[in-house]
Parts: C-alpha cells; sequence; structure tokens
C-alpha cells in the first residue's frame, strides 16, 4: 500500500472515532421515587438495564436517589435547563406549572391503566403530552415509562362516614383529587414520599393517601392511621415519566432513541403487572399483622366525590385553554371506549 492510500486509510480512521464516541451516551436520570418502592421506583433501574443490553453498552443511564442530584420537584426545570439530561417523575407534580399536567399523571374517575395507555398510545394523547410541554416553553422529550395500578384512596386516624368528617382535615394529597378535597374542606399538601410519614407522626398532617398498598406499607403509613379506604377514586392508574432534555435527544442516534421508547413502552406493561401481583399480600399483611382497617366508601360519599370531580373539572377547563381541550379529547375517547367496555367486560358481582 503507497503512503498515500496509508494515510487516507488512518485519516479515515481517525476520523471516525469521534463519530463512535459521540454514538455512545450517558444519561443521568434522578428519581423522584425511591427505587426500592416497588412498580414506582423499581421500573426505572429496570429500564436502565434493558437500554444498556440492548445497545450493546452505548446507551446507559446512571440513577440518582431523589434529592442526589436535584430535588424531586426540580427535575422538569433542570432538564429543561440542562442542568441535567434526563428525569424520573411523575407529570402531576407540575400542575403548578402547567395546569393540563395532571391529565397526563392520574385523573379522578379516570381511566384504568388499559383504557389510559390506549389513548396515550393510539389515542391523540402522546401528542398532547408532547406538546403541552413544548407550548409551555419546556425543552423536554417526554416518554411514558411506567403506569401503576389503581392506589388507595387514604389513610385517616379517624373513620369518615360523611362530609362532615373531612371538614378541617390536614391532608397530603396528590394532583386533581386534592383539588376535589379542598373543595371539601380539606387543608391539602403535596409532600414528597420520603416527608410523609414524619408528617403523619409528628401531627403536621391528620392524614394521607400515596400510592398502592405494597407501597404505602414500605413507608409505614399503618403505623400512624389504622383507616384504610377503598377505592382510590381519585387515581385509578397513575403514569410516571421520563424526561430527556430535547437537545440531548434530538442529538441521540435513531437508534438510541427508538431503544428508549420501547424500553420505556414496555416498562408500562412490566411495571403494571408489578404493582397487580404484589397488593394482595399488602393488604392481608395490613389486615393481619398491622392491625389495619379496610374501609369501602359508601355509594353516598363516591357520588359526592364524584360530583364535586366534575366542579373541579368544568373550572380548570374554563381557566385554561389547553387542559380544556386534553380534557375533551379524553372524555371523547372514553365515550367511544364505552361501547367496547359495556359489552366486553364482565359485570361487577
Amino acid at each position: 500500500m503507497s503512503r498515500f492510500l496509508t494515510g487516507l486509510v488512518l485519516a479515515a480512521g481517525l476520523a471516525t472515532q469521534p463519530a463512535l464516541a459521540a454514538d455512545k451516551l450517558m444519561l443521568k436520570v434522578p428519581v423522584a421515587f425511591s427505587t426500592e418502592l416497588p412498580s414506582l421506583g423499581t421500573p426505572i433501574p429496570r429500564v436502565a438495564k434493558e437500554v444498556d443490553l440492548m445497545s450493546g453498552g452505548t446507551l446507559r443511564m446512571k440513577v440518582y436517589e431523589p434529592g442526589k442530584l436535584v430535588p424531586a420537584f426540580e427535575i422538569l426545570d433542570a432538564v429543561s435547563s440542562g442542568k441535567i439530561n434526563a428525569g424520573y417523575t411523575t407529570a402531576g407534580y407540575w400542575a403548578g406549572k402547567i395546569p393540563a399536567a395532571p391529565l397526563f399523571s392520574a385523573i379522578p374517575f379516570g381511566p384504568e391503566a388499559g383504557e389510559y395507555m390506549a389513548w396515550i398510545y393510539y389515542g391523540n394523547g402522546l401528542d398532547l403530552y408532547q406538546r403541552m410541554y413544548d407550548e409551555a416553553g419546556y425543552n423536554v422529550k417526554v416518554l411514558p415509562c411506567a403506569v401503576i395500578a389503581p392506589e388507595t384512596s387514604g389513610w385517616f386516624s379517624k373513620e369518615i362516614n360523611s362530609a362532615d368528617d373531612l371538614k378541617g382535615l390536614k391532608m397530603r394529597f396528590f394532583g386533581l383529587g386534592g383539588k376535589v378535597m379542598e373543595k371539601l374542606g380539606v387543608a391539602t399538601s403535596l409532600l414528597p414520599g420520603g416527608e410523609i410519614f414524619p408528617a403523619l407522626e409528628k401531627g403536621a398532617i391528620d392524614a394521607t393517601e400515596f400510592s398502592m398498598p405494597a407501597i404505602d406499607q414500605r413507608l409505614g403509613f399503618h403505623k400512624v392511621a389504622k383507616y384504610n379506604y377503598f377505592p382510590g377514586w381519585h387515581q385509578q392508574a397513575t403514569v410516571f415519566e421520563l424526561l430527556i432534555n430535547k437537545d440531548v435527544w434530538n442529538e441521540a442516534s435513531e437508534q438510541h432513541q427508538h431503544i428508549l421508547a420501547e424500553a420505556c413502552k414496555a416498562s408500562m406493561a412490566d411495571s403494571f403487572a408489578e404493582g397487580e401481583a404484589l397488593q394482595f399480600d399488602a393488604l392481608k399483611r395490613n389486615v393481619e399483622e398491622n392491625g389495619v382497617e379496610l374501609r369501602k366508601w359508601s355509594p353516598e360519599m363516591l357520588q359526592l366525590f364524584r360530583d364535586t370531580w366534575e366542579e373541579v373539572a368544568a373550572e380548570e377547563a374554563a381557566s385554561n385553554e389547553y387542559f380544556a381541550e386534553v380534557y375533551a379529547d379524553l372524555t371523547e375517547f372514553r365515550s367511544n371506549y364505552d361501547l367496547w367496555e359495556k359489552n366486553a367486560f364482565l359485570p361487577r358481582f
């Protein structure tokens, strides 16, 4: 080989090195929930493992426990600004910044997981989800990355038999359901998971909701509040999101983008299955070992919650155009889905 050709080969080899380096991507992912919490925090380490395997090690995710890199409630701003390049959280935490955000997290009397995913992936949900962040000025790519089954309706230190029993309570509450409770005279606050038990123990709050029984059990709510109410009318399903800085996403290879999207879609199914598998044992332990009394809301209380939610939804739609657009789209999808649901599924016996 001539010196000229040798030089060309060497130059070509050197030229490919930056390209190969550019094909490697490390996402540093602070999470809003402890990775010890099943279905809530466990999905993202599994996603990290899968993307590493599927990419042959060219795409990696380093997961940081809550508060280790940025506080849970600052993840959106930090990802958008480029302070961090990714984060795992839930859109409901951004209600104060983006009124429509809770619609992509959990909706009172809203869709269960299957119907929610149908709207997200095969209705207009995912497009509306991304557009929400774009129009609000956030430089992020959003990927739904986990979904959990119904939550408990709350942990109380006294029985709740009527609307009067709610008035004056101080309660940790999430999302749009919190607005319902506020209308019913409850003073609500939104606390991260790790701060709830100390607040209950010290009397800073009287009651709380957080998640499914297996998760709440890990946090010890049963040690302070013995009345656990069902069903979780405020969160029949809850979606969690992987946020990626938009510039980082746009510069990623098509392969890496595809791997991330598909790994998160697989995680939606996996997290839902995990959550469904763990709850009955948790309920048994709560009753048999922890002295918890399981209570069901009366039809009258559920109707009160529903009627109040409809008032809240109308007010939110009237005050925010994008909320109105998203809620109308979801409502239309659900009205069509009703035809399938009423004919295909067994009635509740």
